[in-house]
């Protein structure tokens, strides 16, 4: 059937009268008419008879026009969800995550993801911050959460959404608390360090404390190499030597196992979402962002 001649149908129906119809329908009276006399053949029953007054149904017609309701009511509904398909964001999401998914409240972020861009698939790649940023130059992530020291410039190529301020202590084996205690950056630097790759934030975090150009200018005695932060616990634990922890993790390592904190120290760092600049305005990336916000508003 035709939609127009099914449109006018109804029009006529619930007006009862050809002119007011054609006006609602912002046709001419004649076209009106004619879809009328269309729809009569095609079906071939008797729709309307005249009367004095306009157009009143038959039966027939009054039989009828629940259906054309319902066609041209689902007509409507598939060109709206048409439409929405044009403003549907879709494709794929590749993140690339760090540490521990309650600390970046990755859980949240996918949930708010899928509520509210459904046809995004995601892929996740868990890494140190600095691989992240590598596998994003390199186009094999699309976005990733970075740790760096507040406000660390990471080059001009890059979009960075800051989520969160924390501070990492230095943790040290049990029994060590009244060694290290009140100690300062220099001082702490003459006992045994764990050292990390440089892709990982600790590094990062080591180097503006100890080395050239740091503020102590000295290099603290690396016993061992840790990329993970797992088993960097697990070190300082067995009396290995000291780590870089963060603020929560180091009081709760104090509280439950004993592991003494250097007090007179800290380093504050900066977790962060990134992409690089150029994308950061395409739409699977842009949902991703407005999805962060709602979860870290």
């Amino acid at each position: 059937m035709d939609p127009q001649a099914l449109r006018a149908f109804a029009a006529v129906a619930r007006e009862g009268n050809v002119s007011r119809a054609a006006e609602r329908l912002h046709l001419s009276q004649p076209a009106v008419s004619l879809q009328l006399k269309a729809l009569a053949e095609a079906t071939g029953v008797q729709l309307f008879t005249r009367t004095p007054q306009g157009m009143a149904l038959t039966p027939d017609g009054a039989a009828l026009l629940p259906l054309a309701d319902k066609a041209l009511g689902a007509l409507a509904e598939f060109g709206s969800a048409a439409a929405a398909l044009h403003s549907t964001v879709r494709g794929r999401l590749r993140i690339g995550t760090i540490l521990d998914p309650e600390f970046t409240r990755l859980g949240a972020f996918l949930r708010q993801l899928v509520e509210t861009s459904p046809q995004i698939d995601t892929a996740l790649r868990q890494g140190m911050s600095g691989e992240v940023l590598g596998r994003i130059d390199a186009d094999e992530l699309d976005v990733g959460f970075y740790l760096d020291l507040p406000d660390a410039p990471i080059g001009a190529p890059w979009a960075r959404k800051p989520l969160a301020r924390f501070n990492y202590r230095v943790l040290a084996p049990a029994g060590w608390g009244p060694q290290v205690r009140d100690m300062d950056w220099k001082a702490l630097a003459s006992l045994p360090w764990l050292d990390t790759p440089p892709a990982s934030v600790h590094h990062r975090l080591q180097q503006s404390v100890f080395g050239p150009g740091s503020i102590t200018g000295v290099q603290p005695r690396r016993v061992a190499l840790v990329d993970q932060e797992a088993s960097m616990l697990d070190l300082v634990r067995s009396g290995v030597g000291l780590s870089l922890a963060r603020d929560a993790i180091a009081m709760r390592e104090a509280q439950a196992r004993g592991l003494a904190i250097a007090e007179r120290v800290a380093l504050a760092c900066e977790l962060s979402f990134v992409c690089r600049a150029e994308r950061s305005g395409e739409p699977v990336i842009a949902a991703a962002w407005s999805a962060l916000d709602a979860v870290w508003a």
